[in-house]
């Protein structure tokens, strides 16, 4: 019999404490609502005033300030019927119900501030990170186009997001992914990045992979690599994230992207960050596009800003680098670098005279520590020739540089001399032609 009677009875206790739940959540909602549209209301007539008679038919459309504060009223009643009904839906309704309020939600998180504020009163953005990770695409887009809307100019939204837990709520397969969810996702994390401007600790190493994988995919646009490169950049002034970039793939994928002029100056922007730190610098060395890319970008004449992003990496590679001088030096670098310090912006210029300056004989030019970037500090072994067989070494590698710039630049004159002599022997061929065909006058 007692086990026949506890039956209905936690049954009804269960009813008795969900009604419970919601009577505190809507007395809440309207104790915020009430809170934020409280204000000094003015005194009104009386209906049997004579002045209220006076207001006739054609005069209506010049209200007087009490009905124009009654209507601003009425307006706000009906706002706050609104939001408590999509609120309600968001916690409570159906997933089709609730697809429709964080739609609603983000078009009125789109008007102001403070309608953006009193939505992260009301624990929406809780429940709009919970759907962010739903396996329905009509749900979890519809979610994250809500939380970018709540992100924007609120540091207080961004910190609630990631306290929910989105870091971790992102797709692990980004081709299974259309272009428009791909691009509100990096779009909803270049926002949350900003918080590392603030020393507010983002991991990381949980969105890496997700920013990753989607400026590897070859079908993902240049707009939303452009949207993950400064979420990167947001990212990679901070020391901590120098190891999860480098442990991800960040250093390879920046300098693929770095060859691409659209994406070239975001990507050695991020590049210039973690060249300074010893783990990014050392993935730079023991890449195979190092520095043969970089010299080649050294060329590009119409990208002034990607030419002093690429001499600041190479003067950070340089710096008391033996090794990195040797192969810079193999690949070419002098002749360019003369051209850069002669064609080049005025900072461009100014790197590659102070790069030029380490190529010369070091038994005159040593390298110090105001040389260059400070990368911390370098084994003996990694400077300056310590040694007479280091100096032979050095002797010997500048006549080599001497003979092949002269080499290359005899190869260029004697070019663009051939190619002179050809438009010129094409010019004189075309003119006989058209002097042959053309009738004298006599």
């Amino acid at each position: 019999m007692s086990s026949s009677r506890s039956q209905p009875m936690s049954s009804s206790s269960s009813v008795w404490l969900l009604q419970y739940v919601k009577l505190q959540f809507f007395t809440r909602i309207r104790g915020i609502l009430m809170k934020n549209r409280a204000t000094p209301r003015k005194r009104t007539l009386p209906p049997s005033s004579p002045e209220k008679s006076r207001i006739t038919h054609q005069d209506s459309d010049q209200a007087s300030p009490e009905t124009a504060e009654r209507k601003s009223e009425g307006g706000n009643e009906e706002e706050t019927v609104m939001l408590q009904r999509t609120v309600k839906k968001l916690h409570f309704g159906s997933w089709d119900e609730k697809e429709a309020a964080a739609g609603e939600i983000e078009r009125l998180a789109g008007e102001d501030g403070k309608t953006r504020r009193l939505m992260a009163e009301l624990g929406v953005i809780q429940v709009l990170v919970s759907m962010a990770a739903t396996e329905v695409a009509g749900h979890r887009r519809a979610a994250v186009r809500a939380l970018i809307q709540l992100a924007h100019g609120t540091y207080t939204n961004k910190t609630l997001m990631v306290n929910a837990g989105i870091c971790s709520k992102l797709p692990e397969n980004v081709e299974a992914l259309d272009q428009s969810s791909r691009h509100e996702f990096a779009e909803l994390l270049h926002l949350l990045s900003s918080l590392a401007n603030a020393h507010f600790p983002v991991d990381s190493s949980e969105i890496l992979p997700f920013l990753i994988q989607t400026m590897n995919s070859d079908s993902t646009d240049i707009k939303t690599k452009e949207t993950c490169l400064a979420t990167l950049n947001n990212l990679s002034p901070v020391l901590d994230n120098a190891g999860p970039l480098v442990s991800n793939g960040g250093v390879q994928t920046l300098l693929r992207l770095m060859s691409e002029k659209d994406l070239s100056e975001k990507a050695l922007a991020t590049l210039g960050q973690l060249a300074v730190t010893q783990m990014g610098k050392k993935a730079m060395e023991d890449s195979l596009l190092v520095p043969e890319s970089l010299i080649e970008i050294l060329t590009w004449e119409d990208k002034p800003k990607c030419q002093e992003y690429s001499a600041y990496i190479l003067m950070v590679l340089a710096h008391q680098s033996w090794s990195q001088r040797e192969k810079m030096a193999k690949a070419g670098i002098v002749p360019v670098l003369v051209e850069v310090s002669l064609l080049g912006s005025p900072l461009a210029q100014k790197r590659a005279v102070k790069l030029l300056q380490w190529f010369k004989d070091e038994r005159h030019v040593r390298m110090g520590p105001h040389s260059g970037p400070q990368t911390g500090r370098v084994s003996p072994g990694m400077g300056s020739p310590m040694s007479q067989r280091s100096a032979q070494e050095g002797k010997m590698m500048m006549k080599n540089l001497v003979k092949e710039s002269l080499r290359k630049n005899m190869e260029m004159i004697t070019r663009r001399a051939n190619v002179d002599m050809e438009s010129q022997a094409s010019r004189l061929k075309s003119l006989i032609i058209s002097t042959r065909s053309k009738s004298l006058p006599y």
